[in-house]
């Protein structure tokens, strides 16, 4: 199962495509959804847009992408205050 690292908490399923190097346009997506050659979760899914989470699973032939959350440093930048308003 491959991981595919998102930013933020969301991804519609045709950008997850691209991102994995799936498809290479939204067209190609369009065709490929409506083949009925992709499931989310094991359910059928025919819509480019559908909203996808860390932790769901886009089955594309023979590959399986695992949305994952991109692991972000809590740290603050360099130079940065930990106060706000200080004087």
């Amino acid at each position: 199962m491959e991981e595919i690292p998102i930013r933020g908490e969301m991804i519609r399923l045709g950008q997850l495509l691209k991102l994995a190097g799936a498809i290479g346009s939204g067209a190609e997506g369009k065709a490929l959804l409506a083949a009925g050659e992709v499931t989310v979760n094991g359910d059928p899914e025919d819509r480019r847009g559908r909203q996808l989470h860390p932790g769901d699973v886009v089955v594309v032939g023979d590959r399986q992408l695992l949305v994952v959350a991109t692991k972000t440093s809590s740290a603050a930048p360099p130079g940065a205050s930990s106060r706000r308003n200080a004087p």
